[in-house]
């Protein structure tokens, strides 16, 4: 009988692991991998009955932690579940489905993300897919922030997989914009991509059109406008992070 690992990664998520845990029950094997969590996330996931693995977090950003996770189960099956993510029930029984006949493929799931209380059906917030789960041997992850797979298997989809609790506070999001938008910065940085302060303000301009309008943000009224202001900032931002770090690179730092 093939066995499923659920995997997850955190840091300082003891407002959320209880949650992601109770959804993740369903599996063989929970594995949490921390990053460096200060608050009680350890204690809650291992009286839980998680198994624990503190890794920090290194140069290859969030596809190190991933790769990392892989080697801390020997589980025939991976899904890979964050902490401020929940499974649906229904879509815990396809998985166990699935990995219990042992049909190989790299599956993407449907996620539905939830910001500030609001369910978001358009713009830069509606449902997206992700590729979670597959067999373990079978995978490897490349990217600092947006991370993705590398994989022969073919791809399939599953729908009403997960909803993502992705923001409760401006502070908590504000915290993740500072941290995403600089291993954005830097991940462009060391593939040696280049742009003008006129680029990023055009690429911050289009962002906003295409999640406001060509997305459908508007339809979920101010919170879809809100959040398309704020992925066109977020645009921005990185790009002057990156204009920065060349800068320094020339000696304009000093």
């Amino acid at each position: 009988m093939s066995r499923l690992a659920i995997l997850i990664l955190t840091r300082n998520e003891e407002v959320h692991i209880e949650a992601c845990m109770e959804s993740a029950s369903f599996a063989d094997e929970i594995v949490v991998v921390d990053s460096g969590s200060t608050d009680r996330t350890q204690a809650i996931a291992e009286s839980m009955g998680a198994r624990f693995v503190t890794h920090p977090m290194g140069d290859d950003g969030f596809a190190g932690q991933r790769n990392f996770a892989l080697t801390q189960t020997t589980a025939d099956w991976v899904f890979y579940l964050d902490a401020d993510e929940r499974i649906e029930a229904a879509a815990a029984e396809e998985i166990r489905r699935i990995v219990s006949e042992d049909l190989p493929a790299a599956y993407r799931v449907e996620r539905k993300n939830i910001v500030f209380g609001q369910l978001m059906r358009h713009g830069g917030h509606r449902p997206d897919f992700v590729y979670r789960l597959y067999p373990r041997t079978a995978i490897c992850w490349r990217g600092k922030v947006h991370e993705g797979i590398e994989t022969d298997l073919p791809r399939k989809t599953l729908h009403d997989v997960l909803r993502h609790y992705t923001y409760t506070t401006w502070r908590q999001y504000f915290a993740k914009f500072n941290q995403y938008t600089s291993l954005a910065a830097q991940s462009m940085f060391e593939r040696n991509k280049r742009i003008g302060e006129a680029g990023a303000l055009g690429h911050a301009v289009f962002t906003f059109l295409r999640d406001y309008l060509l997305r459908g943000g508007f339809l979920d009224g101010f919170p879809g406008f809100t959040m398309s202001v704020m992925a066109s900032v977020y645009t921005f931002v990185k790009y002057l992070k990156l204009i920065n770090l060349y800068r320094c690179q020339d000696g304009g730092c000093k």
